[in-house]
């Protein structure tokens, strides 16, 4: 098709992106889906939060993002360029060096529900993992349902055997609370308060670490 180039991804594979945002318990709150694969994260979000229905930040909260995307107001990102810790430390772990290790290391424990959700939901559909031949739009409703179902088992089964499944080898759809008397996040770029706060996060972290005697 003449849009097939830009559906490509930087690894050459033809994909659909779609942002998603879920809660703790991996259902998620807010899905778009639709861009062609080549557009960058950034590029996606800053649609998500200018659409009349977007994803809706009220100021003061924010949502933790991997580095696809930069640290700015609504949206918190681990420090690029500093190691991950998959765990905290123990008798027989390296502890963090300084406050951005720290704060790498508790940002990634608790964004990896998403990516845990991500992975349970590929496995349920795995249509989502399959070349699609059909139009763009009915691939959008494809995606979109397949959303909605995951958050409906999520919802009915006290235990979910797909999770349990991954647990064991290795948590635009209007699901979101109503906020209408706060003010939203509608501009995705850096700024210097943002990193402020970043900074703070993890020198607060740093604190409670404890010394050695």
């Amino acid at each position: 098709m003449a849009d097939k180039p830009r559906y490509r991804t930087r690894k050459g594979h033809i994909a659909t992106n779609t942002l998603a945002a879920c809660t703790r318990d991996m259902r998620f709150t807010y899905v778009l889906p639709g861009w062609e694969g080549s557009a960058g994260d950034a590029r996606v979000l800053r649609d998500a939060v200018t659409r009349e229905f977007g994803l809706k930040v009220p100021r003061g909260h924010y949502y933790l993002c991997d580095n696809g995307y930069a640290n700015t107001e609504g949206f918190l990102t681990p420090y690029k360029g500093v190691r991950y810790h998959l765990k905290e430390w123990g008798p027989n772990t390296e502890r963090p060096k300084n406050p951005r290790e720290i704060f790498n290391m508790r940002h990634i424990s608790a964004r990896n529900v998403i990516e845990r959700a991500f992975v349970v939901l590929k496995i349920r559909w795995s249509i989502l993992c399959s070349p699609s031949f059909y139009p763009i739009k009915i691939q959008i409703r494809l995606i979109m349902a397949c959303f909605l179902l995951h958050n409906y088992i999520r919802g009915e089964m006290i235990v979910d055997p797909i999770e349990e499944l991954v647990d064991n080898n290795v948590d635009d759809i209007g699901l979101q609370e109503d906020h209408d008397n706060s003010v939203y996040v509608d501009v995705i770029e850096p700024t210097p308060q943002w990193n402020d706060l970043r900074d703070q996060l993890a020198a607060d972290m740093w604190d409670e670490v404890p010394r050695s005697s």
